[in-house]
């Protein structure tokens, strides 16, 4: 899941950079075509590399995928405590609740699967694993679908402080995105060559 859906609440009274959607169609294009021999390879890095990354007792925070994006349900067997998110309430925002495989679903408010679970406290989650059409490794800036869920959400320091890596095949990887004033910056990326920090390999 990556913030597909209407920009609801969107915490700004600037509308977003229009160069975006220019690169949205770009790279989603490039993700659909790269996504096949990618998304094993991805899934088997997220198995070797990030059992190291989680305490004992916290969850990983997946997302239920869309069309295009790496599917990594399967980790489900490595990490039995997992969480997804969910688009709700009142006001509407993005939550995260705990989430196996088997659980009932229902869309939220996005249309997505997602729990009907109670949410999460940001203490809970030990990484949150996010999709996305593109990424910029130099600034650590994400291009989703334009909703704006993770960045309001990250926008909470409690949040903040739970690591944050973008999944994508490498080829989605960019020199440079243009960043609105809402963007928050994530600490690192998932490819099919591993996991990477920012400056170097990821320590959380």
């Amino acid at each position: 899941m990556s913030g597909a859906g209407p920009a609801v609440g969107r915490a700004s009274s600037a509308g977003p950079s229009p160069e975006k959607g220019a690169l949205r169609r770009s790279f989603r294009a490039r993700r659909a075509a790269a996504l096949a021999a990618a998304e094993p390879r991805i899934a088997a890095a997220a198995r070797r590399e990030l059992p190291a990354l989680l305490a004992a007792g916290q969850r990983l925070g997946l997302y239920w995928p869309l069309a295009g994006e790496p599917d990594l349900r399967s980790l489900a067997g490595e990490h039995p405590r997992l969480a997804l998110p969910a688009i709700g309430g009142d006001p509407v925002r993005l939550v995260y609740r705990p989430w196996r495989p088997g659980d009932p679903l229902a869309p939220d408010d996005c249309g997505i699967p997602a729990p009907a679970t109670a949410a999460l406290e940001p203490g809970a989650l030990g990484l949150l694993l996010v999709p996305a059409l593109a990424f910029d490794p130099a600034s650590g800036i994400r291009l989703g679908y334009g909703g704006g869920w993770y960045d309001r959400l990250r926008a909470d320091p409690a949040w903040a402080a739970v690591p944050a890596v973008v999944v994508l095949p490498a080829a989605c990887l960019a020199a440079a995105l243009p960043r609105d004033g809402w963007d928050v910056p994530f600490c690192g990326w998932l490819d099919e060559h591993g996991l990477h920090g920012l400056q170097g390999p990821l320590a959380v």
